[in-house]
């Protein structure tokens, strides 16, 4: 394959990917709207028929909320096929790694498709609520990663460090809080803490019951999450020269802390539908953005892939800036 004929499918792919990780990305918020709109039975127990029928009745707005929502993943799945369709026409000798991230996507998706079917057919149970979400952002992840492996190419080289481990342990946080968040909002332990930061007046509410430790817990990880990012940040801008590096720990760090607020803000009003969809857009963002600058990290600490797949061996960062 020439470089001119590899260049059409791989803008394509680069294409295809970004916007399909931008729908999973609409579809996580979404789904936060289903969930506080109490739509997820929207269909009845039915999967993937709703009351019935391939299309639900026009005056029922949780269904039609719900449909929308299934309706989108479907999208999803589509593009998803042209995905691996292209990965595997284009990327299987030249870039193997785009085409096992696109699989690995493939396999999440389905995966998602099957807790999505389970949430609805067993009447929402937390932890399945909790695993569907947790699926829908490691597919955010997979597609992410695949669409920067297809197309960024370093400006700067250096060898793995410290930050490197800190950016992994700090985007493993943020997948932490989603989990959690998830838990809370699926056993409804949501209300169980009725004031910010304490809970019910109390930093331990173990003798409150599950729903407060739950609730609690949440509220540690994320405290855990905040204290993470400030190392990012404060490494990103003393061992990093790398302009993308430094604003994606600084946006991660920002987005943090709306999200931050607006989870107390989910409490302090009773948990307003706005800002729990809100909430859930801002944990999203977090991670990818996380996902982004630890992917960017891993291929800048390592060697460069060439035009057409093979490594060069690069100088480090600091030999780079004598």
């Amino acid at each position: 394959m020439t470089a001119q004929t590899g260049e059409r499918p791989s803008r394509l792919f680069v294409g295809l990917a970004a916007t399909t990780a931008l729908l999973t990305f609409g579809l996580i918020i979404f789904g936060a709207v289903v969930r506080v709109t109490d739509s997820g039975l929207g269909c009845g127990n039915e999967w993937p028929t709703c009351h019935g029928s391939i299309i639900p009745p026009l005056d029922n707005l949780t269904a039609w909320i719900e449909w929308l929502h299934r309706f989108f993943a479907v999208l999803i799945g589509l593009f998803g096929l042209a995905m691996l369709g292209i990965a595997i026409t284009a990327y299987r000798k030249r870039n193997q790694i785009v085409l096992g991230t696109t699989t690995v996507a493939a396999v999440l998706f389905a995966l998602q498709s099957t807790l999505g079917a389970l949430v609805v057919v067993m009447d929402l149970p937390p932890t399945t609520v909790t695993l569907h979400l947790g699926t829908a952002m490691l597919l955010l992840a997979a597609l992410t990663v695949a669409c920067l492996m297809a197309f960024y190419r370093p400006k700067l080289h250096y060898r793995r460090d410290r930050f490197t481990a800190l950016a992994f342990v700090t985007t493993a946080l943020a997948f932490v809080i989603i989990l959690t968040g998830a838990l809370v909002r699926g056993s409804g332990a949501t209300l169980a803490c009725t004031d910010y930061p304490l809970c019910n007046g109390q930093l331990l509410p173990f003798e409150q019951g599950s729903l407060a430790t739950i609730h609690m817990m949440h509220r540690f990880a994320v405290a855990a999450l905040g204290l993470s990012l400030i190392l990012v940040v404060w490494y990103a801008f003393t061992n990093r020269t790398s302009r993308s590096i430094r604003l994606l720990a600084a946006g991660a760090l920002v987005t943090y802390f709306l999200q931050a607020t607006v989870g107390a803000l989910f409490v302090l009003s009773a948990a307003a539908p706005l800002w729990s969809a809100t909430h859930v857009a801002l944990a999203a963002l977090t991670w990818v953005l996380m996902v982004i600058l630890s992917t960017i990290d891993t291929i800048n600490s390592r060697n460069t892939m060439g035009t057409e797949g093979t490594w060069q061996p690069q100088t480090s960062e600091a030999a780079l800036n004598r």
